[in-house]
C-alpha cells in the first residue's frame, strides 16, 4: 500500500505563535537576543510544516489543523450503522465500505473521480462490494442542504441515487461560494431526475428535512467517535483510509477484506 499523505479536508483552529517581549537591549544581553531569535524561527518552522501537511490550511494564515483525535470507538466496519443509510451494490455483499464525504469538498471530489470509479468497476459491479455513503456535512449551511436533499433522492428514487450524487460532485463549484443553494440542487435533481421524482423529493425535503437533519448529524458524531475528524474517509474493515488516496490503497484494503470473509 502508498503511504497516505494528507489530502483531507479538516476544521482549522487558530493558533497563535510565541512572541517575544520588548528586551531592553546592553552590552552583553546577546543570550537573551539569541534565544528570542531561536523561539521565533521555531514558530516559523512550526507555521510552514503545519501548511505543507495541510495544504488547506494555507488558505488561511495563521491556523492549523487539529490534531488526530484518539478513537472513542475502535474503527470497525461491523460497528457501522447502515440501517436507512444510501448505498450502492449489492445489499448482501461480502465486503462493506462505509464512506465519509461532504459535497463542498474538492478532496472529495478527487476521490469521486479518481479511486471511486475503478472500485466500483472492479468490485461493486460484480457483487463483491457494497458502498455505503455517510454524511460529514461540516462545511457551512450549503453542505447541509445538499446532505438533506441526498437523504430525499433516496427515500424517493433510491435506483437513481448515485446518478444525482455524482451529478452533484461533477457540478461542484467553490466551497462555500453559494453554487449548493437550494435553488441550485432543485435545479441539478429536476434535470437528473426529471420534474416527477423532482417534485417528490422536494416535498420530502419540506416535511422531513428535521428527520433527514438528525441523521446527517449521527453520521457525523459516528465518525468522530471512529476518529476521524475530516473527509473523505472511508472504513473498510477495521482500517480507515482518510484522504483523497490512489485506487491501489484502497484495492489493497479491499483484497484484505475479502480474504476473511
Amino acid at each position: 500500500m502508498e503511504p497516505q499523505e494528507t489530502h483531507q479536508h479538516a476544521p482549522s483552529e487558530n493558533v497563535s505563535t510565541p512572541v517575544t517581549s520588548d528586551q531592553n537591549t546592553t552590552a552583553g544581553t546577546q543570550t537573551n537576543t539569541l534565544a528570542a531569535a531561536i523561539v521565533t524561527s521555531a514558530a516559523m518552522i512550526a507555521i510552514a510544516l503545519v501548511i505543507a501537511l495541510h495544504p488547506h490550511a494555507a488558505a488561511n494564515a495563521g491556523t492549523a489543523q487539529p490534531a488526530a483525535q484518539q478513537p472513542a470507538v475502535a474503527p470497525d466496519i461491523s460497528k457501522v450503522n447502515i440501517t436507512g443509510e444510501p448505498f450502492i451494490g449489492n445489499a448482501n455483499a461480502p465486503v462493506t465500505i462505509a464512506y465519509w464525504f461532504d459535497y463542498q469538498c474538492p478532496f472529495c471530489r478527487q476521490d469521486e473521480q479518481t479511486a471511486l470509479p475503478q472500485i466500483i468497476t472492479n468490485y461493486v459491479t460484480t457483487g463483491k462490494v457494497k458502498i455505503v455513503f455517510k454524511d460529514f456535512a461540516f462545511l457551512g449551511p450549503d453542505s447541509q442542504t445538499v446532505g438533506i436533499y441526498a437523504r430525499a433522492v433516496w427515500a424517493a428514487a433510491p435506483d437513481q441515487f448515485y446518478a444525482w450524487h455524482k451529478a452533484i460532485f461533477d457540478t461542484q463549484g467553490k466551497e462555500g461560494s453559494g453554487w449548493a443553494s437550494q435553488a441550485k440542487i432543485a435545479s441539478i435533481t429536476q434535470s437528473t431526475l426529471g420534474v416527477t421524482t423532482a417534485a417528490k423529493v422536494a416535498q420530502l425535503v419540506q416535511t422531513n428535512g428535521a428527520t433527514y437533519q438528525k441523521a446527517i448529524d449521527a453520521d457525523k458524531a459516528e465518525a468522530q467517535a471512529f476518529g476521524i475528524d475530516g473527509t473523505p474517509a472511508t472504513l473498510i474493515g477495521t482500517q480507515v483510509i482518510t484522504g483523497a488516496q490512489p485506487y491501489a490503497n484502497f484495492d489493497t484494503a479491499i483484497k484484505a477484506a475479502l480474504k476473511t470473509k
